[in-house]
């Protein structure tokens, strides 16, 4: 790794990559009858819509589709969930997540180790402003995009060539940094390098480009960064 030079900017997904969803899924869960089983296909359904939403030429807040989508699982299982309800409930935890452990840690050591580092997130711009404010990294970055303004989620190509244009450098020069394997699969397809975060119950996608750096924490992905050759 050491012959291999450094990305010259690190994007972050947010969302399970740097922020705990332990707190999400438990509200989640207590929405629909204690189920573990239907959190993850919520999880699935909010992402599947996303995707819909944005291929059709669409946009919609990630917390509202959140929510809708919430709504959507619970009628399948004949439990009700006002709009309202649905709405604050996903709102409020996706703004409330704590770190995982070791991730401000480890991106202080990328940061004071020359790196520049971006959060890029499927939420809404006053919604990444609000969970890294309170997760207490926000000063970390040095900047916080929001799919929000290219009006395309991630992982269609128009987003990462978006924020690729937002930081002015090329996609060759970009790393995506997630614990999601279909951001690392969009990232690659989109020409930016990649670094997977391996999250107990996350795999990378097979038909995919394998990311250059996998660890089991951020703190093991930052080591393998630091050790890639410094830019001249």
């Amino acid at each position: 790794m050491k012959d291999v030079m450094r990305p010259e900017v690190l994007f972050f997904d947010v969302n399970e990559t740097l922020l705990d969803l332990s707190t999400l899924k438990e509200n989640i869960r207590g929405l629909l009858d204690g189920r573990d089983d239907f959190i993850d296909l919520w999880f699935t359904t909010l992402l599947h819509h996303s995707l819909v939403t944005s291929a059709s030429g669409q946009y919609e807040d990630f917390g509202k589709i959140g929510a809708a989508t919430l709504q959507m699982v619970a009628a399948n299982h004949d439990i009700t969930i006002p709009k309202e309800v649905a709405r604050d409930v996903v709102i409020n935890s996706f703004r409330h997540l704590k770190p995982h452990p070791k991730v401000k840690d480890a991106l202080t050591q990328l940061k004071d180790d020359g790196y520049k580092l971006v959060a890029f997130t499927n939420s809404s711009k006053e919604g990444v402003e609000q969970q890294l404010t309170n997760a207490s990294i926000a000063d970390l970055f040095e900047a916080r995009l929001s799919i929000e303004d290219s009006g395309k989620f991630k992982p269609f190509t128009q987003a990462y060539d978006w924020a690729a244009q937002q930081m002015q450098t090329k996609p060759t020069a970009c790393m995506m940094i997630a614990a999601h394997g279909w951001d690392v699969a969009g990232a690659q397809w989109a020409g930016w390098r990649a670094a997977f975060v391996a999250r107990p119950g996350h795999q990378q996608y097979p038909l995919a480009p394998q990311a250059e750096i996998v660890g089991a924490d951020l703190k093991e992905v930052a080591l393998s960064l630091m050790a890639l050759q410094k830019n001249a």
